[in-house]
């Protein structure tokens, strides 16, 4: 094995009260919708593409407008989370200090640019991961940013660890082995392997 891959939220971490939070006030600021975002709802789409969750979110408004308000929501999330981390799930740090001894670490996100960024700059973690890739980098679904990422390190052996049907099915497209992070935001029932704490994995790779 020479890598192993990890999605972001609901795998290495829960912002989403803290994203809501930022949505909320971004929403209010520069749009007419009578709206609250909660971190339930939130969850309930995560692992989506930015253009899918606007999409869901703000489904009245021409497209331009549902992109603008978006990606306004976005760089609030990026704003918030510098001043307000959120933790990371129990383990995590841990699991990545021994992981690293063993093999490389990569980030594969459907987010915006700069919010893989802030989780490694905010927790700590940027000392164990060795690159990543995301949405806002590529603009292409999640199978096709796991085979850039893995391309461009030059990687033929890896796993990926996620928590929604979505990362599954990104694994299946990109020909990649998947681990089911069953503690995450979502339900995956026909996933292989599955853990249901991350240190877990310290023993499994």
């Amino acid at each position: 094995m020479d890598g192993i891959i990890f999605d972001v939220d609901g795998t290495l971490w829960d912002a989403t009260d803290t994203i809501a939070k930022a949505w909320n006030q971004t929403i209010a600021e520069n749009s007419t919708l009578k709206m609250q975002v909660s971190g339930s709802d939130l969850r309930a789409v995560f692992g989506k593409t930015m253009d899918e969750i606007t999409e869901i979110f703000f489904p009245s408004l021409p497209y331009e407008e549902r992109t603008r308000l978006g990606y306004l929501c976005f760089d609030s999330e990026n704003q918030l989370l510098e001043k307000e981390p959120a933790p990371l799930y129990p383990g995590v740090e841990e699991t990545f200090q021994k992981l690293s001894k063993k093999t490389d670490l990569f980030i594969v996100s459907n987010c915006q640019k700069g919010y893989i960024e802030i989780l490694l700059q905010t927790t700590g973690l940027s000392r164990y991961v060795k690159d990543h890739l995301c949405f806002g980098d590529t603009q292409v679904p999640k199978h096709e940013t796991i085979r850039l990422l893995m391309k461009k390190n030059q990687l033929n052996d890896v796993i990926y660890v996620g928590d929604t049907q979505g990362d599954f099915h990104a694994c299946k497209l990109a020909g990649v082995p998947f681990i089911f992070a069953e503690y995450g935001f979502g339900a995956v029932p026909d996933a292989p392997r599955k853990i249901t704490d991350i240190t877990q994995l310290i023993d499994l790779i």
